[in-house]
């Protein structure tokens, strides 16, 4: 749907863990990584991706202000952009200035942010004006020099729950722990970024947080730590998948609810398992097939899941918020805004996206703004599509897998 820090397997994650108390305990003063601890969990914005694979964001590990892989962006016109002149661009430019509330603290953004909260444009032939006249268009490449690569989808559940533990609503939806340590990782010669791990004390040693199958069969856990209890134990797994969603409880109020943390294991897919078990083809997997595989295979529904050892906690976000909160910042807008990797592209800037509609061949081309991350997002083309929170957007997130290609929008004073 989607920045996000590389999270490493309980092996190499207790390694990493090993060499740091070292250092710690040394004082090396020498070491180029800055290391620091904390008990407490950020509760960073919610987001969002892709299904069957990971979308839970962390929180950002890269400002606007560093370097995007130049590599990644190749010069274009706006001649080369599918439909652009067809685009209505007026859904894209009100999700544009939500995220200018975020942009304009950015040297380079600045300035057009400043003059696009100003003007108030009239027409469709207005804010084209503006966006060709302060933008030019980059087409994003892969690795490799290709250009051609994934949009998946995601969109925000909607679960039924409660405040309290029942028969009908027995599986918790827990809030960031507080033994839940944070240890963020900066490269402060290579300008690598920032990678976040996480953790827990044992004795005066630290060592892998919980895995999924630790907590959920072990509910003493996280006792104390239950924001609100599940009716489905499938839609709540989705739930963590998608990284935020909406709670209707018993006396139909709704409580919205968004990423606040996570365990700090890399997310393994259960289609992907059910594929090299021989249970689904590969063409049949998907959001809905795997519900409905798991009401076909109760007994084997649990040890399934818990194959995937991450685990996502969350926190309440306030009643009166028009979508989820991406890792920008702002609320994300159903069918504009866009999860992907800023490594390639700068987080909030405008993207087009041409692509087609979930599983058809009918074209797809949209002015979308780069509001969210993945942690399944990664590379240059590749994109995470926020459908919204209806039973509509659910079934095109759950199908959507189709080939894209990317141009981002940057200021014409755009620096890296």
């Amino acid at each position: 749907m989607f920045l996000q820090s590389s999270y490493f397997n309980r092996y190499l994650l207790k390694t990493q863990f090993t060499a740091l108390l070292v250092s710690i305990s040394f004082g090396l003063t020498s070491c180029k990584t800055e290391t620091s601890i904390t008990t407490r969990p950020a509760t960073p914005p919610a987001k969002v991706a892709a299904i069957p694979t990971d979308p839970q964001p962390a929180q950002p590990a890269r400002d606007m202000g560093n370097k995007v892989e130049k590599k990644s962006l190749k010069a274009a016109s706006w001649s080369m952009l599918p439909g652009w002149q067809h685009e209505n661009l007026i859904p894209a430019w009100n999700t544009f200035i939500q995220s200018c509330k975020s942009l304009e603290r950015r040297p380079s953004w600045q300035e057009v942010c400043a003059q696009a909260t100003t003007l108030r444009p009239t027409s469709e032939r207005a804010i084209r004006n503006f966006v060709e006249n302060h933008f030019a268009p980059y087409q994003v490449t892969n690795p490799d020099g290709t250009t051609t690569g994934l949009a998946t989808g995601y969109y925000e559940p909607l679960l039924k729950g409660s405040r309290k533990y029942s028969s009908r609503f027995r599986y918790p939806i827990y809030s960031a722990p507080d033994n839940l340590l944070t240890i963020e990782l900066k490269d402060t010669q290579s300008g690598a970024g920032q990678t976040s791990l996480r953790g827990r004390l044992q004795g005066r040693k630290i060592i892998p947080y919980y895995t999924r199958a630790e907590i959920e069969n072990n509910r003493n856990l996280l006792k104390g730590k239950e924001l609100l209890w599940a009716e489905d134990e499938v839609e709540l797994f989705f739930l963590q998948i998608q990284g935020s969603g909406r709670v209707v409880l018993e006396d139909g109020k709704t409580v919205k609810i968004g990423f606040a943390d996570h365990n700090g294991y890399p997310y393994r897919s259960i289609g992907k398992i059910l594929i090299d078990r021989g249970e689904l083809p590969a063409w049949k997997v998907s959001m809905q097939a795997i519900k409905q595989w798991g009401r076909q295979n109760p007994a084997k529904l649990k040890p399934l899941l818990q194959q995937n050892a991450r685990y996502i906690f969350f926190r309440e976000l306030p009643p009166d918020l028009t979508g989820p909160v991406g890792a920008l910042g702002v609320p994300l807008t159903a069918g504009r805004s866009l999860a992907i990797d800023p490594e390639s592209v700068p987080l909030g800037a405008p993207v087009y996206l041409s692509t087609t509609w979930p599983n058809t061949a009918q074209p797809l081309n949209r002015l979308m703004i780069a509001q969210d991350t993945g942690s399944a997002i990664k590379g240059g083309v590749r994109a995470d599509f926020f459908w919204g929170h209806s039973p509509e957007a659910q079934v095109q997130a759950g199908k959507m897998k189709q080939q894209a290609q990317m141009w981002v929008l940057l200021p014409k004073q755009y620096r890296e």
